[in-house]
């Protein structure tokens, strides 16, 4: 059973020796040295599990944790040299799956490893092919949009945009949130400029749509997707 996995570690020699041991179960491993690495890596690559240092530069493991678990269920194993019950408790009550504590064994990694993506796969329920909400369509695998039955061609970000909202019609998201979810954590970007994106997403979604409003304003708040087709707002 081989994975992708994000290891998070800036200790290049304990990096070095998980990658040894991960690889050697038939495993993809990707190496990152601190956390806003590791929350950019896991958004753009989406790794089937992440082991995670929680003393990292730039962004506390701990943090990480808290960021990824509200994005996603991403099996999560924390390394930690913190031994006492109050701090593994914490990165448990975070969202880890499970913890290691330094010192550890190599082997003993490898199989906590092995035994989380056992349970992440049984637990994992299928996701649908496609989006659909109303008469809107969003294909993340081919990158395609349908509204209407219409092709609708979006840039990367507007479709990343899009994809979020997508996949909880109905929930407002907050700018800070959409920056957060489709820019990346240290990227120094402004709300104008995803009013910008969502402005040429509407346009896009509801040109030849009279009165079809696809994403809605809640003003004060944020944007939303609308559940159905034919709403204003």
């Amino acid at each position: 059973m081989s994975a992708r996995i994000l290891v998070a570690e800036d200790d290049g020699k304990q990096a070095r020796l998980i990658r040894i041991y991960l690889e050697q179960a038939g495993d993809e491993v990707q190496i990152v040295s601190d956390g806003r690495s590791a929350i950019d890596r896991a958004r753009s690559s989406r790794p089937d599990l992440i082991v995670l240092d929680v003393m990292m530069p730039h962004v506390d493991g701990l943090d990480v944790c808290r960021i990824l678990r509200a994005e996603s269920q991403v099996p999560i194993l924390l390394l930690t040299a913190r031994s006492t019950e109050k701090d593994l408790l914490l990165g448990l009550d975070l969202g880890a799956d499970d913890y290691l504590t330094k010192p550890y064994s190599p082997r003993e990694l490898a199989a906590r490893v092995r035994a989380l993506l056992r349970r992440s796969k049984a637990a994992a329920p299928v996701a649908p092919a496609v989006l659909t909400v109303g008469d809107l369509e969003v294909d993340a695998a081919r990158f395609e949009v349908r509204a209407a039955g219409r092709p609708v061609l979006l840039t990367g970000k507007e479709f990343a945009i899009l994809t979020v909202l997508t996949e909880e019609p109905g929930r407002v998201f907050t700018r800070a949130q959409i920056i957060d979810r489709v820019f990346g954590f240290d990227q120094n970007v402004l709300p104008r400029t995803v009013d910008a994106h969502v402005m040429n997403l509407r346009r896009k979604l509801e040109r030849g749509g009279e009165g079809t409003r696809y994403v809605e304003t809640v003003y004060g708040r944020g944007y939303r997707l609308a559940y159905g087709t034919g709403t204003a707002g």
